[in-house]
């Protein structure tokens, strides 16, 4: 039988600090220099390294926020709507609300403050 690996999250970008401070505040992770790691030991550490070029297509890959696990409808979005409002002030940027479409339950898209998408979920 196969044992289960940690998995660490790296992300390039121009000013490594300044995003892992911000990813801290989002997940509410312990900030250490270029990276920030889950206080309980239980999500991934989050690495951020610098690179020479920005960022010019959409991610691949990306981080939901699960802030509405469990609630359906109007009770989802408000959720949403609220973790939005908090995380505007951080830097993030809004992007678009995806309502619910009878297969999947509402998601906010939006973007860190190196134009990252993320999604509260």
């Amino acid at each position: 039988m196969t044992s289960v690996r940690k998995v660490q999250v790296t992300f390039d970008c121009a000013e490594p600090e300044r995003v892992a401070r911000f990813w801290a505040e989002v997940l509410g992770y312990d900030y250490q220099g270029s990276s920030c790691v889950d206080p309980s030991g239980v999500g991934p550490r989050l690495y951020f390294q610098r690179v020479p070029e920005g960022k010019v297509v959409k991610n691949r890959l990306h981080l939901d926020v699960r802030v509405g696990t469990g609630l359906v409808g109007d009770e989802r979005v408000a959720a949403l709507e609220a973790e939005c409002a908090r995380l505007i002030p951080l830097g993030a940027a809004r992007v678009e609300l995806l309502r619910a479409d009878g297969v999947n339950e509402s998601c906010l898209v939006m973007q860190d403050i190196e134009g990252n998408e993320f999604c509260l979920d």
